[in-house]
């Protein structure tokens, strides 16, 4: 009886030694998981301020004020405003047919409905453009936007559409499938540094070089000036504004 009865107690006691292992490690097994969580969440939280906190391409820029005056309009000369350019609730349109006549009689330039920005022309300093932009589905062969003057040629910058993709001229992809959605655009002009850079959606896409001194400006609007462009070209432009340093 004795005998059965310790060896009562000694299985007893191994189940209840079991049972506490058993308790400890689920603890221990929940306590690493907990850790896990939490240092998953912490680096979700670090990750997502860093984001936030990201420098805006105009820190440290100066606001340039412009105005309506400062807007010059070119578009086929035989068109009047109205028939390739409106703007409606601070959104500007711009559209042109393959076929359309230029910005002047005599020029040897395909068509284009752009804005030129005046008074505003520079030589020298950090200049920034910033405006968001939305090219619908079936545009292509078209300049958007420039950067105008440069030592040897015409421009320092061209952003072209080409099949849904924007390409600094015809080579870098700046931002792929951009149709028919609004999308925000940064160019700085570091002219001392002789260095262009682009952003899209406030991420820096591309730096390169520019093509030398000049006085430069700005362009934003429509330019068919590619072979093989659509017969049809059009972009929409708003929030635009001018930065410099």
């Amino acid at each position: 009886m004795l005998l059965l009865t310790a060896s009562h107690i000694y299985t007893t006691d191994i189940l209840r030694f079991m049972r506490i292992y058993a308790y400890t490690s689920y603890r221990i097994k929940m306590a690493s998981c907990l850790k896990k969580v939490v240092f998953l969440l912490l680096l979700s939280s670090l990750a997502a301020q860093q984001h936030l906190c990201a420098a805006d391409p105009t820190d440290g820029f100066t606001r340039v004020q412009f105005t309506d005056q400062n807007r010059k309009l070119q578009k086929p000369y035989d068109k009047a405003p109205e028939d390739r350019y409106s703007k409606v609730d601070g959104v500007e349109k711009f559209w042109i047919y393959t076929n359309d006549k230029p910005f002047k009689e005599g020029s040897p330039t395909r068509p284009r409905t752009e804005i030129r920005i005046t008074g505003h022309d520079y030589t020298s300093g950090v200049w920034q453009f910033e405006g968001n932009f939305f090219v619908p589905q079936g545009t292509s062969g078209a300049i958007i936007m420039q950067i105008f003057g440069a030592a040897n040629e015409a421009t320092t910058l061209q952003l072209r559409v080409i099949n849904g993709d924007l390409k600094y001229y015809g080579n870098n992809v700046v931002a792929a499938n951009i149709y028919s959605r609004w999308v925000r655009l940064n160019v700085i002009h570091n002219v001392g540094a002789g260095e262009v850079t682009i952003f899209i959606d406030g991420d820096q896409k591309l730096v390169v070089n520019d093509h030398g001194g000049a006085t430069f400006y700005f362009k934003y609007g429509v330019y068919g000036a590619l072979s093989g462009s659509s017969n049809y070209m059009e972009s929409r432009w708003k929030g635009i504004k001018l930065f410099k340093k």
